[in-house]
């Protein structure tokens, strides 16, 4: 008989899964890489190494943290760094780097200033010491304002860059200069009070996300979605959302607990939401400032509660009426879904504990060589990639605890314990190797929503990512690009113009190191083989980051 258990041993499970976990020893430290940077707003040339393949036309776009402090005030955490820009210019096999800081308001604000005026995730602002004791005292109770320091991925809409986080503000980029341009608020067209950074992209041209809304009648996760442009409307240079609509309004399974998000799951014909136990407590995010208490500090990790998957019809809007559930996991990146026969295959990287968010404190990225670096990554959940099936054709003669999944070499579990819920247990794809496995990418344009072989992703041997890894999801074989102290950027698949097969085209990251000064490289690697083909050097200091993508050229 099948029955899904949520214990109350959850936290003594998790200490005994880090103990097998593979520990490390005699890291290195990674402080060089959490550092503020200079900026080079005017193209640079690179030093060439080997080849670029000359078909590769268009920019390597990159974001992520890059300052860390304003006078003698300091950040927190990783997350609260001032978003930088950076853009590798690939062109008939040279390449050229540049790199500026948003000028987002906060930016602005913190610079005039010379001090940390507007809150971060990590990071509370403090009152003006210029102001009277009285009004520093009052200034507790005003309801903090959302950053628009959007340091988290470049995101598209009906044609257009912008730069984002996860509050409600975005900002408009020109992706060849960098400039910054006009902040949107995404409240301003339609009801929500947040959207994540990871949209997805429908081959008709419109785009998908997931935003947070909250009123009187609770506490929603609304999918979003923004239509493509319109020919007369792609010829103005002005931000346009227009017509963006939510098409599905999901209620939070604890309207006073809802779960923080960072991703979702979409195919041809469906998204999923994936409410996870990773909690936002209302009551601790309305008295934080009041408490003196940053908003990392309202988000608790709770394993006492089940994982749902909400599976949504992304043509109709229509939410299935049958709950699918899972233990308590943690997820921050999709790296594919698709259906198969009557199943929707979702895969993702997935870990055991969601704590992990909280402790990427400059403190400890900053921790000394060896023990002290060593302590933190062993106290790490490594997440790794996941393999769950949802069976869509569930109704009252679904037979009970009977496994539902027949997909060939699938080992992924669903079993109908009551009517209209559905336990749904994952298969693994690999063992604990490289350390953990993230920021995983596809051949997107061709194969996002639809069956895959490959996906690209980073390893996790030390708290930053320290080797590329590509694997082949039918016959489990992994490749890795690794050497010592060199650390990798999440990896972005550039499609051959010639392609015609799914791995034809190259791998790009960008490799940073704390062991040399201004040592930064482009990597450029073959995606079939995963051999390097050559490298674009450039005398800078880049801090690891998050996100980015390729803007092709025509």
């Amino acid at each position: 008989m099948f029955e899904l258990r949520i214990t109350k041993h959850r936290k003594s499970q998790q200490r005994t899964y880090k103990m097998e976990c593979p520990q490390a020893s005699g890291l290195e430290c990674l402080a060089p890489l959490v550092r503020s940077a200079e900026e080079t707003p005017d193209p640079i040339p690179t030093t060439i190494e080997g080849t670029i393949p000359p078909w590769i036309n268009g920019s390597f776009l990159r974001n992520g943290p890059g300052k860390f402090e304003f006078g003698t005030d300091r950040y927190t955490h990783w997350f609260d760094g001032m978003a930088m820009m950076h853009r590798f210019h690939i062109r008939e096999g040279n390449v050229t780097y540049s790199s500026r800081f948003l000028r987002s308001d906060s930016f602005v604000e913190n610079s005039e200033k010379n001090r940390i005026v507007v809150s971060e995730f990590g990071t509370l602002a403090m009152p003006d010491p210029c102001k009277n004791i009285f009004a520093r005292f009052l200034s507790r109770f005003q309801t903090p304002k959302p950053t628009d320091n959007a340091n988290v991925n470049f995101v598209k809409y009906k044609g257009d860059y912008y730069v984002s986080t996860e509050t409600k503000y975005m900002r408009r980029v020109n992706p060849q200069s960098l400039e910054t341009k006009e902040k949107v608020d995404w409240s301003q067209y339609i009801a929500v009070n947040s959207a994540s950074a990871h949209p997805h992209y429908d081959r008709d041209g419109s785009t998908y996300n997931m935003g947070n809304s909250y009123s009187r009648s609770g506490f929603f996760y609304n999918i979003i979605r923004v239509p493509p442009p319109e020919e007369k409307a792609a010829m103005e240079d002005s931000a346009d959302l227009s017509g963006a609509n939510v098409i599905c309004s999901i209620p939070a399974a604890d309207p006073r607990k809802p779960s923080y998000f960072h991703s979702f799951v979409m195919s041809e014909n469906y998204i999923v939401f994936v409410e996870q136990p990773i909690k936002i407590d209302l009551l601790k995010f309305m008295l934080y400032k009041i408490q003196g208490k940053s908003f990392s500090k309202v988000m608790t990790w709770e394993p006492q509660h089940a994982t749902i998957f909400h599976l949504v019809n992304r043509h109709t809007g229509k939410k299935s009426e049958v709950k699918y559930y899972t233990g308590p996991m943690f997820t921050l990146h999709q790296i594919n879904a698709f259906e198969d026969s009557e199943f929707l295959v979702m895969d993702m990287c997935c870990g055991d504990d969601g704590e992990l968010i909280g402790e990427f404190t400059l403190e400890n990225l900053r921790r000394n060589s060896g023990e002290e670096i060593d302590e933190f990554y062993n106290s790490l959940c490594r997440n790794l990639p996941r393999r769950y099936a949802l069976p869509l054709s569930v109704d009252e003669q679904t037979p009970a605890d009977e496994n539902l999944i027949t997909l060939h070499n699938c080992k992924a579990t669903a079993r109908m314990t009551k009517p209209g819920e559905v336990g749904v247990n994952s298969m693994n794809f690999l063992p604990i190797v490289f350390g953990g496995l993230e920021f995983p990418q596809i051949n997107y344009h061709q194969f996002n929503g639809r069956p895959y072989r490959y996906f690209y992703s980073c390893g996790f041997g030390h708290v930053f990512s320290d080797s590329l890894l590509k694997m082949d999801v039918h016959t489990k074989e992994l490749k890795a690009w690794r050497y010592p102290g060199l650390y990798p950027s999440e990896p972005v698949f550039v499609a051959s113009p010639k392609a015609t097969e799914e791995d034809d085209g190259v791998v790009l990251s960008v490799i940073i190191t704390p062991r040399e000064e201004k040592s930064t490289f482009l990597l450029v690697l073959d995606a079939k083989t995963f051999s390097e083909l050559g490298r674009a050097e450039v005398p800078v200091n880049i801090p690891y980051g998050t996100h980015g993508v390729f803007n092709e050229m025509g």
